[in-house]
């Protein structure tokens, strides 16, 4: 599959990152990105709002012709009353156009291919979440991927250097 990018809607002053997957873009090689809406109650949103989730674990599933977000922490919220509780790791409904579901179905079912989530994050006050379709990487891919970036970084180290002057 050639590497598809979600276009980036413009950011607004109430859009924010709640949660970041630092460890996936190291663990897998991605492929495509999708960005996918969530189906929460609002006790879960308040706790989101307050900086409490754990995406690290979480990995997404198709089933039945929904897509479906497995092992997301969001912890009870503080103040939330009994009727507001919510399971804190229960599965959740991603929202996805046909498509796109169709697409994750295809790479769920090719070998060694897995979905994960890589940010989670507010936009125009909704949250939303940034999957990507991976590869695992070997140790061996780890240490090249690594060591281009750094490559990389010292180039435009020595870039913006001679732009300065220095």
């Amino acid at each position: 599959m050639a590497p598809k990018k979600t276009p980036a809607a413009p950011k607004t002053p109430n859009d924010r990152t709640l949660a970041t997957n630092r460890r996936a873009r190291h663990e897998y090689s991605i492929a495509d990105t999708f960005e996918a809406g969530i189906v929460l109650i609002g006790s879960e949103v308040k706790s989101l709002r307050t900086g409490n989730a754990q995406i690290r674990e979480a990995f997404v599933r198709v089933e039945s012709g929904e897509a479906w977000l497995f092992a997301l922490h969001i912890p009870p919220y503080a103040n939330a009353n009994g009727f507001g509780a919510h399971d804190p790791d229960r599965k959740r409904k991603l929202l996805l156009h046909a498509g796109e579901i169709k697409e994750l179905a295809e790479a769920q079912g090719q070998k060694g291919s897995t979905i994960i989530p890589l940010e989670l994050y507010l936009r125009d006050g909704k949250v939303k979440i940034r999957i990507g379709v991976g590869k695992g990487r070997k140790t061996a891919d780890k240490r090249s991927a690594i060591a281009e970036r750094d490559a990389a970084r010292e180039l435009d180290r020595d870039l913006a250097r001679r732009r300065s002057g220095k």
